[in-house]
């Protein structure tokens, strides 16, 4: 899909959502389909309905940054959605090409992770493709897997993927709907962000094709960027956990994200984390080794 073709779907699928008492205007006439009409929407961003017409299909490059602005409140976007309909805009009149160098860690975020053997911790790309975890974050998310597998990128596990077409990873969550929606919502800021990148592409296509639920959450084009809360998992070792997760970004353009999970103090989810990471002692030989730096 185009970046011209993604700003005008998340356009129209934004515009649909919103009803005319939503934004102030009243209901008149028989509505086809649902939501604001076209010319209502051009009318409180204050362009022609022609011109925004000829952006939601996709036949206008260059709209301004004051547009989009306009645009964007009379759409009633949030932070998340605003930045990605800027993105989706600028990506329009930009040709950005996507390294296609295989990715890595970084030394010090490695160094960082295995410096925290109680706290699971996960090292993901910019396609949510595991670039690195400690022993317990492997342990956590994806024992089933080897440890070393996001060592080479031929075996590297995704979390998306394996979230939508891995069973041992969809019987993990609990609320495996909201954690689902919450990855799609990730997936598409990414997508806003990385222009003709073709191993992108390649997995909306493959989750597409394979899972008639990413295909639907997908054509919703949900929005957002999930930095903090809260994981039900319900682990095959040690049983039911509450986790808070957060993601930490390094300061540089590398798009790497550093996902860790604590417990609360004296919950149940502290002791069965303890459990576990007792438990892989010894697991998997070397492990919390095997990645460091040489």
């Amino acid at each position: 899909m185009t970046s011209q073709s993604e700003l005008g779907e998340f356009l129209r699928i934004r515009r649909a959502s919103l009803q005319p008492e939503d934004v102030g205007l009243l209901n008149y006439g028989i509505r086809r389909v649902p939501g604001l009409r076209r010319e209502e929407l051009a009318m409180l961003a204050g362009v022609s309905s022609t011109y925004y017409t000829r952006l939601e299909q996709g036949q206008s490059s260059n709209a301004s940054e004051a547009v989009i602005e306009s645009i964007a409140r009379a759409l009633n976007l949030n932070s998340d959605e605003r930045t990605h309909l800027f993105n989706l805009a600028r990506a329009t009149t930009t040709k950005r090409r996507t390294t296609m160098k295989p990715d890595k860690a970084r030394p010090g975020t490695l160094r960082l992770i295995h410096s925290m053997p109680t706290t699971p911790a996960v090292v993901l790309g910019r396609r949510s493709e595991v670039l690195a975890w400690n022993a317990l974050g492997h342990r956590l998310v994806a024992g089933h897997l080897d440890f070393s597998a996001p060592s080479t990128p031929a075996t590297r596990p995704n979390l998306t993927r394996m979230l939508f077409l891995d069973p041992h990873t969809r019987e993990l969550y609990t609320h495996w709907g909201e954690e689902a929606k919450r990855a799609v919502s990730s997936l598409r800021l990414v997508a806003g962000q990385s222009a003709d990148d073709p191993e992108l592409a390649s997995l909306v296509g493959e989750l597409t094709m394979k899972s008639e639920e990413f295909a639907a959450l997908w054509a919703r084009h949900p929005v957002e960027n999930c930095m903090s809360g809260l994981k039900h998992l319900h682990h095959p070792d040690v049983g039911h956990l509450v986790l808070n997760f957060e993601v930490l970004t390094p300061p540089d353009e590398s798009g790497h994200r550093i996902l860790m999970y604590a417990t609360d103090p004296g919950s149940s989810a502290e002791g069965a984390l303890q459990l576990l990471a007792s438990s892989q002692v010894g697991a998997v030989p070397g492990d919390t080794r095997s990645l460091q730096p040489r």
